[in-house]
């Protein structure tokens, strides 16, 4: 893995910029373009490329198991708490204006910012489990 310097050193500069945009993707998502899943896709695919190039041990160092355990049912809490949450408040599930009454655009705006958290959430973490599950096999 040493040998292969260019690659290295390509995957080091763009990382941070690979998940800074799967970040603006994110957050971004409620106004245009992208979203939740778009955004886990282009994080979980960072991470993949950082154990392509610096090899499994070292991307499961900075990804460990335990972080995707706990990544992947979080993320669907996340997704599942904002739809008791409008149905607590008087509305109907995943009703996003039911979280600000006062303010309903506020709500919807929240609402929506939370799902796609929780979908981010989930898809980056599946994508990286499924990912050691298959490059693990061999050892």
């Amino acid at each position: 893995m040493k040998r292969y310097a260019i690659p290295r050193l390509m995957t080091k500069l763009l990382l941070p910029l690979i998940l800074l945009f799967a970040l603006y993707v994110q957050f971004h998502g409620d106004f245009g373009a992208g979203g939740g899943f778009q955004a886990g896709v282009i994080f979980g695919a960072g991470f993949i490329l950082y154990a392509l190039i610096f090899g499994l041990d070292s991307a499961q160092k900075l990804m460990p198991h335990w972080l995707l355990r706990i990544g992947v049912p979080l993320g669907v809490l996340i997704y599942a708490s904002v739809g008791i949450a409008g149905l607590l408040m008087g509305g109907n599930y995943l009703d996003y204006g039911a979280l600000d009454p006062h303010n309903p655009p506020h709500g919807h705006h929240l609402g929506i910012l939370l799902i796609e958290l929780g979908v981010g959430i989930t898809v980056s973490s599946v994508m990286v489990t499924i990912f050691y599950a298959f490059a693990g096999r061999g050892r």
